[in-house]
């Protein structure tokens, strides 16, 4: 899982991550499936292709020390990438438009070392913030050093222009060559009001790439984003840990030209020193960013001087993907999706050094191979096109899934969804199936069909807030218009009930999550992992059956996109 995803554990504890609050969704809270998204019956799903026996033959496979942790730009990748081609060979499966079964990605990775001190000047006062200790720092700027000099600040609430909201955080105020400071997360996880934006569930527009992207489409020199736990959902630590090490990019024709020159994050603590110095205070500033009808300042005069030396590295990664060509609709396409990367061989912890990525996210390659193993068994071939789409770097930000949504081999208007398989629990069946950005789009009414086959019930996302939504590779798609289904189980476990699955989850966070010890385990239960493939090839068998296309609901921030790119339909 990409960054900032999965929490500690006494955060996920706080924010109630594990709490009992998980009970089916009623009729009342349930979107209600329309006439174009009713289920139509197929042939069942040939179970024997997806079950704990074959989601643990690839699992121990794609997680073996032989795969080198699964790092893109390293040895790891080329085996791993390699097996999952010969897999999909061996499955009968056809290769890409281009003829292979890789689509290449170039990346740059961009080592940055930020100068020890970000200098405020204004007023007839100076300050000097510590890296580390009250900001971090990078670029996307493919330059061997980037720089701002007496930039001058400006305070922009929290850096959203949203249309459809009524909401306006630059309006009125050229930011050109300026340094934004903005807050994180969006303006209805402050407010009490539930119909400001989604309420306390975060929208697109509270991520904080999103406040990069903003920032740059206004020609700003900077951005620095308020870091604030409650509302980020993660400590600071998170971020430091993030912000220090190299970074993967696209790469761009004008290499990053278009993005601002430095992005990064303030301490709270650091931003109400840089507030007091505006002449200004925090709070006020904080609550006017909370009004309708806000509007940017420049804070009394303070500018900004810091800079950041490169170095950069450019490679080429690459996706693997696969088609099962439909038989009557060929030319429509349902993606199935998980990304392939890791962490590679690292620091030593308990004396290993390879970060197998058993549960995050083999688990998601075990279950996408057992599915196109299951469509390869089935009687019943797909009406439409199937693709088996193993991504690179999304642990460095979702970077493979948005190459490929950029530049997809297969149309985007012709793609009727994307279903999305990353970190799925190893510790039995449940009764849950948690939907992560519930409310978003009708393909809740397919996993709700599913689910209630294996008597199991739809929970919306237990922590809204938090942006899980934003998180994992399915947004890519999300992001230009492709209705995208990201789920599973988790939060009642069929055996051991609620209490026992928190525990274990607790566990995999503190103990397991991004470290070496993130390998296979032979005392894993699978069989509720093989029950979420199996749900996943349900949903996908009864897309392939039908000739409309899921769609977004109303009032989701992606349902514009999907018109644009369907012609207006």
């Amino acid at each position: 899982m990409v960054l900032f995803r999965l929490l500690p554990a006494s955060l996920l504890l706080g924010l109630g991550l594990f709490s009992c609050q998980t009970q089916p969704a009623t009729t009342a809270s349930a979107p209600v499936a329309t006439a174009e998204t009713t289920a139509t019956p197929v042939a069942a799903a040939p179970t024997e292709a997806i079950s704990a026996a074959s989601i643990s033959k690839y699992l121990q496979a794609v997680s073996s020390d032989e795969m080198l942790g699964r790092k893109p730009f390293t040895e790891g990748e080329t085996r791993s990438t390699q097996y999952l081609a010969d897999e999909f060979k061996r499955l009968g499966l056809q290769p890409g438009p281009n003829g292979t079964y890789f689509q290449p990605v170039p990346l740059v990775e961009i080592t940055g070392t930020p100068s020890s001190t970000l200098q405020v000047k204004g007023k007839g006062q100076a300050l000097s913030f510590e890296y580390k200790t009250d900001f971090v720092a990078f670029t996307q700027r493919e330059q061997p050093e980037v720089k701002v000099t007496n930039s001058p600040l400006v305070f922009a609430g929290y850096g959203v222009v949203a249309p459809e909201y009524g909401w306006d955080d630059y309006a009125g105020l050229d930011v050109k060559g300026k340094t934004v400071v903005v807050l994180v997360n969006d303006p209805g996880n402050a407010s009490q009001d539930s119909t400001l934006f989604k309420g306390r569930a975060m929208t697109y527009y509270g991520r904080w790439t999103y406040k990069y992207e903003e920032a740059a489409r206004h020609g700003a020199a900077g951005v620095l984003i308020v870091h604030d736990t409650k509302p980020a959902a993660y400590p600071w630590s998170v971020v430091l840990s993030g912000a220090i090490s190299p970074k993967l990019r696209a790469q761009t024709e004008n290499k990053g030209a278009d993005k601002c020159a430095l992005e990064g994050w303030l301490t709270l603590d650091a931003a109400k020193k840089l507030s007091q110095a505006a002449g200004q205070n925090y709070e006020q500033l904080y609550a006017a960013a909370n009004t309708r009808g806000f509007r940017p300042r420049l804070l009394g005069g303070l500018t900004l001087t810091g800079s950041i030396q490169n170095k950069l590295l450019r490679k080429t990664s690459r996706n693997v993907l696969a088609v099962l060509p439909g038989t009557t609709r060929p030319d429509e396409y349902i993606l199935y999706s998980a990304h392939w990367d890791h962490f590679g061989v690292g620091k030593a912890i308990a004396g290993d050094s390879i970060y197998n990525g058993a549960v995050d996210d083999g688990t998601g390659l075990a279950s996408l191979l057992s599915i196109a193993e299951a469509f390869q068994q089935a009687k019943q071939k797909p009406e439409r096109s199937i693709v088996f789409l193993a991504v690179t770097a999304e642990e460095q930000g979702l970077l493979g899934s948005a190459y490929y949504a950029q530049h997809p081999p297969f149309p985007l208007n012709k793609t009727v969804a994307d279903l999305n398989m990353d970190m799925l629990w190893p510790y039995g069946p449940m009764k849950d199936l948690t939907v992560i950005g519930y409310g978003q789009s009708e393909l809740e009414d397919y996993a709700r069909a599913a689910a209630q086959e294996q008597n199991r019930y739809l929970l919306p996302d237990q922590t809204p807030e938090t942006g899980m939504f934003y998180r994992s590779d399915h947004f890519s798609f999300a992001h230009v218009g492709v209705p995208s289904l990201y789920a599973s189980g988790g939060f009642e476990s069929r055996t051991g009930g609620k209490q026992a699955i928190a525990q274990q989850r607790q566990n995999y966070t503190t103990n397991l999550y991004h470290k070496p010890a993130d390998q296979f385990d032979p005392s894993w239960d699978l069989t509720g992992i093989a029950q979420d493939a199996q749900l996943y090839f349900r949903v996908g068998q009864r897309l392939a059956s039908e000739t409309t296309f899921p769609k977004w609901r109303e009032g989701s921030e992606f349902k514009g996109a999907r018109e644009k790119s369907m012609g207006g339909k």
